[in-house]
Formats: C-alpha cells, structure tokens, sequence
C-alpha cells in the first residue's frame, strides 16, 4: 500500500480471469454463460415487479468499443420492453448518433414516440446547454469576451469539454424523476467518453465539497474589488448557485446509478480479440467505480451456415475468442446475437434482434447481482474489499491521506472516502482474493503503547 504516494506492493498474485471450473459452469449453464436457464424467468419478473413496484423506472447503459453493434443492442432491447407493454424511452448520449438510422426514424433532442410505449431521443449538447446551463455559459461567454476573443467564438468556446456527458447526466436525472417513464435505457458513447461520463459524478462531489465553498469566499471578499480594479467579470451568487445545483444533480446521479436494483451497466462486444481486451478493461473500470454489470452480449456471431473457406477461418476466430469471452466475464450471463443475414434497421429487424437476445425473458430485469464494495470486521482490524475483476497487478496503485483512499488502476483514478469505522486507522496489508481487492486496517495503537 502507498501512503502519500509511495508505490503499492500487494502481497499476493491477482487472478486475471475465472478458474477452469466457473468457467466450465458458465459454458454449461447454471445461471450465467451462454445457455443460462430460462427458468429463471419467474425469478427475474419477481425482482422486476418489486423494482417497479417502489423503486422508480429502470435504467440499462449499453457501452462497447465502437462499431461492435450496441446501438442495435440498445434499440433492440428497448422496443421489446415496449412491447411487453413498459413506457419506454430510448437515449443516445454519443455525439456520432446512430440510433435514429437504426430505428430508421427521425429523432431530435427531446424525446420523440416512435412506436407504441416506445420514445426515442438523442441528445444535443447545446440544446441541454441552453436548457440547464445558460446562466454559467453567459459568465464564461463575458469572461473570454472579456479576454478579447470574438462574440461568436466566445460563444462556441463556452462549450467545455465533458459538457457532452454532463448533458447526458442531467436528462437521465431529469427522465427518471419525470416518473414518465418505466424503462430508461441509454445508448452510450464508445467506452472511453463512457468511463469519463461515469467517472463524473465522483469528481462532482469532490468540487463541491473543496473548491465550491472556497469560490464562494473568495468571490465574495474579492469580487467588488476585481470588478473595480479591473473590470473582471467576477461570478456571481446566481451563477455559483447554478454550479452548486449541476454539482449536487450529479452526486445524486452517482447514487441512482450505483443502485445494483436501479441501473445495470451491460457490456456489448464482438468475438474478436481488440475488443474482447477492451471489454476486460471497461468490466475492471466499471467496478472499481462501483457501477453493477449484469449481462454480456456477444455480437454478430457468424451462424453455423456460414461455410466455406473464407467463413470456416473467420468461425474458428469466433470461436475460439467466444471461449475467451466466456471465461473472462463468468459469472456474468453471455448472450450470443447471429450475424444476421441483413443489417439491423427498422422495427421489423430490431425485433428479430431482441428475441435472438432475450427469447422470453424480460430484457428489464436484474440479471445478475455481484459483489460489492463492503466493509468487513476481523481479529486484526477491518477489511475493506473493492471488487476488481480482471485488474493488473502492475498498474495499480494506492494512496491513503488520512479518511481518503485514492486508487489508480491504469490510467484511471478513483478516491474512496473511507467509512468511519475506518477513520483513524492505518491500511497497511493489500492482497487480492480472487477478484477481489482486500485492504486491511489495523487497530490504532492504544495510548499505553
């Protein structure tokens, strides 16, 4: 363990995927893998009407590396909601949008119907800007006006970047307290502006409980002077309270969608080795910020007909990295989706899709409940255990200061602010279980010691 930044040594080796024996489970059915029993349909639908009963809407995030299909995926999976009769509304978050050539309709940046119980909607980062953050854009807009650059630009340049996903967040929010709808399911960017749109929320309530409240103080002591002085646009109360507002929106967008019961992450990838490896990295992010994924989905799988030469090679690829998929997501559910002989556009195709996805099981339900972040109680101490399957040993790192522990796997970072029990105490031994990541905190010293 690093403490104030010095390097991690975990004490024991990380297990990079599943054992033979899970993975043969997988592959056999039991509930996860490929084949998974449809008896538990009934179990599913169980859960599901409990959510629906006293949760609110359900909300399904379908990412992949980009062009592996998860548009389709995501059109797909909410036309069938919409067909077993749940109010449901489709959204692109991805600045490339594709998903009204996929429903072969027109869409535009407010929820349009497109089929009975079924909307669809692609968001326009300026649009939700004008919307929700037009008293922040008019600041930044004077301030670069201020620094001399032309009204227009000023104007197009007040767009940060990131501001994209924060549209995103803000009509997810929005949706989901309309109460209009019983399924939200959102077609996300390519995984890496997903992990940035996912990791935002963290950084928002970092901001507002450190920088926010310093702002407003040094606004209010400094201001008139600057304006004075220098003729400074200086934000005012109206303008830090609309940041206050975005910042708390998007704390309380971590805690719906790190609601294993609310929201499911669902991973889409192709039987092709880049995007596999992808995958592997998108699943390890996903948990170590806390996000639930219950459902895999392998895309365009070349079908048995698929003979010949040139297709025997390509299946043999398929196969082979579908046996990779399976022992490197067991025990998530992996559903396979034929390459179809046309591409999936249109009503009509996105049915065929669906079924070949879910048969008769409700796309809307809880597919499979992991392991999460917990804190446990031992001889030595506490244990806190963070759940980071597939997770390299090499790239990770840690760094505790004081009830703040700062976690850095690759070129992603994560700070956890420690439960109370844990305030206090030192971590000291880091090992992995599994998939599992286990930090122990020792006891303090007693003051007789």
């Amino acid at each position: 363990l690093a403490r104030r930044g010095a390097p991690a040594e975990p004490g024991t080796p990380i297990e990079n995927g599943p054992s033979p024996e899970r993975a043969r489970r997988a592959r056999s059915g039991g509930g996860s893998g490929v084949g998974a029993a449809r008896g538990s349909r009934r179990c599913q639908d169980a859960s599901l009407k409990s959510h629906m009963a006293g949760r609110g809407p359900r909300i399904l995030l379908y990412t992949g590396k980009g062009g592996v299909g998860k548009t389709s995926v995501a059109a797909a999976t909410a036309l069938r909601c919409a067909d077993l009769g749940r109010r449901t509304l489709v959204i692109s978050t991805d600045a490339a949008h594709s998903l009204a050539d996929c429903l072969d309709l027109p869409l535009g940046p407010e929820p349009v119907q497109v089929a009975d119980r079924l909307w669809g909607q692609e968001i326009d980062v300026l649009h939700q800007m004008e919307k929700y953050w037009r008293t922040v854009q008019q600041y930044l807009s004077a301030l670069l006006a201020w620094k001399g650059i032309d009204g227009l630009l000023a104007e197009e340049a007040s767009v940060l970047p990131g501001m994209d996903e924060l549209a995103a967040l803000l009509q997810i929010v929005k949706v989901y307290d309309d109460g209009e709808h019983d399924v939200i399911i959102v077609d996300c960017a390519p995984t890496g502006e997903t992990l940035r749109l996912l990791s935002l929320p963290e950084a928002a309530r970092w901001y507002l409980e450190r920088v926010l409240p310093l702002q407003r103080a040094v606004v209010q002591v400094a201001g008139p002077l600057l304006r004075t002085v220098a003729d400074l646009p200086v934000p005012d109360r109206q303008v830090l309270d609309a940041v206050e507002q975005l910042m708390r929106e998007l704390d309380r967008m971590h805690s719906l969608l790190t609601d294993a019961g609310t929201t499911s992450v669902r991973l889409v990838v192709n039987p092709e080795r880049m995007v596999v490896k992808e995958a592997q990295r998108t699943y390890t992010y996903l948990n170590l910020y806390g996000y639930s994924t219950d459902l895999v989905i392998s895309n365009r799988v070349l079908p048995e007909q698929a003979t010949g030469g040139y297709f025997a090679a390509w299946r043999s690829i398929q196969e082979r990295h579908g046996q990779l998929i399976e022992e490197a997501f067991a025990p998530l559910p992996i559903r396979q989706v034929p390459m179809f002989e046309q591409e999936v556009v249109g009503l009509a195709m996105l049915r065929r899709m669906a079924e070949a996805i879910y048969g008769d099981e409700d796309p809307a339900a809880v597919y499979y409940r992991g392991s999460r972040q917990r804190v446990e109680q031992a001889e030595d101490g506490y244990r806190l255990r963070l759940p980071l399957p597939l997770a390299d040993r090499s790239s990770l790192q840690l760094t505790q200061v004081g009830e703040e522990l700062v976690v850095r796997l690759g070129n992603q970072k994560r700070s956890i602010i420690l439960p109370r029990a844990l305030w206090g105490r030192t971590a000291g031994k880091a090992t992995f279980e599994g998939s599992e990541l286990v930090l122990t905190f020792e006891r303090p010293p007693s003051s007789a010691d």
